[in-house]
C-alpha cells in the first residue's frame, strides 16, 4: 500500500507550520505501507494543482492531507469537506476568496473516506488528545479536503482521501501568549502514525466506538 501524506507551508505570518513539520518527521514505512510526502502551498487553486500532480505521479491508495488549526486543543480528523471558500485572511499570494465554490457545479459536500472514528479511538487509547471534527473551516484546509475527495469521486475511484488538523506547536504557543492551546510535534507525529495505521487496518468504512459523537 502507498500513502501520500501532505503538509501545508507556513501561513498567516507564522514561521513554521506544525502540519508540515510533523509530516516531514514521519517514517518512510508505517504498518507496512510506503509513506510518500509532499509539501503544499497555502494558495487557493495552486494547492490543488500541486496535490493533483502528486496524486497523478504517485497513484497512492490513500491521500491524507494535514493542516494547522490554531486554537484547537486536539488532533482533529475531519469528517466533511464543503464546496465553499470564504477566507478570513489572505493566502500566501494575497488571494482572499469570499463566498466562492471550490468546484463550480460540484456537490455541496463530500464525506471523508478514511476511518476517522477508529483513528480517534486509537489516538485516545495511546494518550493522544483527539476528537472528530465536523467542520474543516472555509480556508485552504477545507479546500484540500474537498479537492482530494472530489478527485476520489471523479478521477481516482480506488483512492481514499481525508484530512487531519493539528493544533499549534508548542514553539508557536510560546510566542502567542498564555493560554494558547498547543501540542508537541512529537505527539503530532505519534498521532499521525496511529492515523495511518488505522487507514491500513480499516480498508473499508469505519469503526464507530463509544467515543462517537465527540466533536470540535
Amino acid at each position: 500500500m502507498k500513502i501520500l501524506v501532505t503538509g501545508f507551508q507556513p501561513f498567516g505570518g507564522e514561521c513554521m507550520n506544525p502540519a508540515l513539520e510533523a509530516v516531514r518527521r514521519l517514517p518512510d514505512t508505517i504498518a507496512g505501507a510506503q509513506i510518500v510526502k509532499a509539501e503544499l502551498p497555502v494558495v487557493f487553486g495552486r494547492d490543488g494543482e500541486v496535490l493533483r500532480a502528486a496524486v497523478a505521479e504517485q497513484r497512492p491508495d490513500v491521500c491524507l492531507c494535514i493542516g494547522q488549526a490554531g486554537g484547537r486543543t486536539h488532533i482533529t480528523p475531519e469528517f466533511v469537506g464543503i464546496n465553499y471558500a470564504h477566507a478570513r485572511i489572505p493566502d500566501n499570494d494575497g488571494n482572499q476568496p469570499i463566498a466562492q465554490p471550490i468546484v463550480k457545479g460540484g456537490p455541496d459536500a463530500y464525506f471523508t473516506l478514511l476511518p476517522v472514528h477508529a483513528t480517534v479511538d486509537r489516538m485516545r487509547a495511546a494518550g493522544v488528545p483527539a476528537v472528530v471534527s465536523y467542520t474543516a473551516g472555509t480556508y485552504c484546509c477545507n479546500e484540500m479536503l474537498y479537492t482530494v475527495l472530489h478527485l476520489c469521486a471523479t478521477e481516482y475511484p480506488e483512492m481514499r482521501g481525508g484530512f487531519i488538523h493539528v493544533p499549534y506547536a508548542t514553539e508557536q504557543a510560546a510566542r502567542l501568549g498564555d493560554g494558547t492551546p498547543s501540542m508537541s510535534i512529537d505527539m503530532m507525529v505519534q498521532g499521525l502514525t496511529l492515523a495511518i495505521e488505522a487507514c491500513v487496518e480499516v480498508e473499508h468504512g469505519d469503526i464507530v466506538g463509544t467515543a462517537g459523537g465527540t466533536e470540535q
